[in-house]
């Protein structure tokens, strides 16, 4: 009898060890869906708040737009020049939102100093109007029913991959959109900008009413003392010599690093001379070009740039020997051309680096290309996010 106990009492038992481990298993699993966090969930209606979208005003009054122009060329204001940069935006609908808020940005500032603000009273009419913007399109873009990334990396993949269409974006291409992108926004900050000197509203802008107002605000000079906003400069934007600049020669003059205009970069490259020409003979010696240029061009050249030989005379001489075309042993303006992109950091530069930093993020199989797949897998590579809580008055600008 005693065996026949044992075996009821075991079928008695057995169901609810079944049961234990059932439960075990799935509190286990409960564990582990917890502790992962899926790199894109495209059509969950929320994110996290570490994930959140925002929205980047480009500059202040007068200021990011001239930054380039008041550059003297000088090593310290390029870095400087580079650190004070802003990205493009990625996609061409947050570029809209970004502009319409940087204009935003520029009637406050322009409202707060004609009629006084920022006292800690109550805000009025105009910037509770800023304010109800900036929350309403950012509330728009974190809302992935209405602006779903995975949908706008889908429509925009084929207006990238360009040139050819073949179902790959190449670092060219991803280079060629960062650039399109850069220069609509440089084009409305200078057209936004010229506005303040076209007082009749002609479109056209003299040096005499530019350097009226321009004197009147900043003074004769500039931070580093060179007469950048003098009329040689302003002569050579004027494309063809009419004595105006429309809105495509002040976009010129506002702009020059990004300049198309053989003037504007002869001017340039003359710029560089008279700053580093010791001797004052019109030329740079190897000398001259060695202690002044070399490191600086040599920090910036992508294809060749390495920290070891960042001072080294034998790198530099080979270098020099490469733009000194005549064999003269002097370094001419013309000869300064090629390196002119290294000296005055163009918008080019910064959509290449753009770019190159979102193929390295989500470029999976190193072929360095992208496919849709892995541009849908990545999209903050692609768009800025916030890092830091919303009280922080800090957050990271990724290349978007």
């Amino acid at each position: 009898m005693a065996p026949a106990a044992a075996s009821a009492t075991a079928g008695k038992k057995f169901p609810a060890t079944v049961l234990l481990l059932y439960v075990a298993c799935a509190f286990i699993l409960i564990l582990l869906l917890a502790s992962y966090s899926p790199r894109l969930q495209p059509h969950a209606h929320g994110r996290s708040l570490h994930r959140r979208l925002k929205l980047h005003p480009k500059s202040s009054p007068s200021s990011a737009s001239s930054s380039d122009a008041e550059s003297g060329g000088s090593a310290g204001q390029h870095q400087q020049q580079h650190h004070q940069h802003y990205a493009a935006s990625f996609d061409p609908t947050i570029a809209e939102l970004e502009r319409r808020l940087d204009d935003k940005e520029w009637e406050r500032e322009h409202y707060r100093l004609l009629h006084g603000g920022g006292d800690g009273g109550e805000p009025d009419d105009h910037m509770k109007e800023w304010e109800d913007f900036l929350k309403e399109e950012e509330d728009l873009i974190n809302d992935d029913e209405r602006f779903n990334l995975a949908d706008r990396i889908r429509a925009l993949f084929p207006k990238i991959d360009a040139a050819p269409q073949d179902g790959f974006v190449s670092l060219d291409e991803l280079t060629n959109w960062n650039l399109e992108q850069a220069r609509a926004d440089q084009q409305h900050r200078s057209a936004r900008e010229m506005e303040l000197y076209d007082k009749n509203g002609d479109g056209i802008v003299s040096f005499g009413a530019f350097n009226a107002l321009r004197q009147e605000s900043h003074g004769e000079g500039n931070m580093l003392g060179f007469p950048w906003w003098k009329e040689e400069h302003f002569n050579a934007s004027d494309a063809n010599g009419d004595g105006f600049l429309d809105k495509s020669e002040f976009n010129d003059f506002l702009n020059p690093s990004d300049s198309n205009n053989p003037r504007i970069i002869n001017l340039l490259c003359r710029q560089e001379i008279r700053q580093k020409d010791k001797d004052g003979d019109g030329k740079l010696n190897f000398e001259e070009y060695f202690n002044g240029l070399h490191d600086h061009i040599h920090g910036y050249d992508d294809e060749n740039a390495d920290i070891s030989h960042i001072g080294n005379i034998t790198v530099a001489k080979d270098r020099f020997a490469k733009l000194d075309k005549d064999n003269d042993g002097f370094l001419s303006e013309h000869e300064l051309e090629p390196v002119l992109d290294k000296l005055y950091l163009s918008e080019r530069y910064y959509a290449r680096q753009q770019a190159t930093h979102a193929i390295s993020e989500a470029d999976r199989d190193h072929d360095g290309r992208l496919t849709l797949e892995e541009m849908l897998e990545n999209p903050y590579t692609f768009y800025g996010s916030v890092y830091l809580s919303d009280d922080e008055d800090y957050f990271h600008d990724e290349f978007r």
